[in-house]
């Protein structure tokens, strides 16, 4: 059964899914792609909900860099790949679509790998925030960009 909490953060209200395994979305509210939640949803407050909401409020207080929980995102095995490569980009990081893309061994797929960047459901724990255009310019972000920019900030790489 998934579980979903709402919490207030530095950056505005979030939402977090997670099952008994593993965390399976977060997001800023209002966000592109934001889920619709089912009738009937659980407001949890497990071991793993609750210590994914601590470890978001530790990244946005700056007290952590990496974290530390399991995460199962939905998706297809496109964007599981381009999502996996996300979790590898480290605190202090930038990368760019281009190079996911090559890292990937698709170089010509670099709105692709844009398109399952933007579709991320974990946000911050799976860091789309860290992907900028090859130009280094801030280009999309589903939690808006002056979110980007934060986070960035946060992260001493803007």
């Amino acid at each position: 059964m998934t579980r979903y909490l709402r919490f207030d953060s530095p950056l505005g209200p979030m939402l977090l899914s997670a099952t008994d395994d593993a965390v399976t979305g977060l997001w800023f509210e209002g966000q592109k792609y934001f889920p619709t939640l089912p009738a009937g949803a659980v407001d949890g407050s497990d071991r793993l909900v609750v210590a994914a909401r601590d470890q978001v409020l530790e990244y946005l207080d700056g007290r952590r860099q990496a974290f530390d929980l399991p995460v199962q995102p939905a998706g297809t095995p496109f964007q599981q790949q381009v999502w996996s490569a996300l979790a590898a980009v480290p605190f202090g990081r930038t990368t760019t679509y281009a190079d996911l893309a090559r890292g990937l061994g698709r170089p010509t797929a670099t709105r692709a790998v844009g398109a399952a960047v933007g579709r991320n459901p974990i946000s911050l724990i799976v860091p789309c925030h860290r992907v900028l255009g090859t130009d280094g310019s801030l280009t999309g972000y589903a939690g808006g960009l002056e979110r980007k920019s934060a986070l960035l900030q946060l992260e001493g790489t803007f």
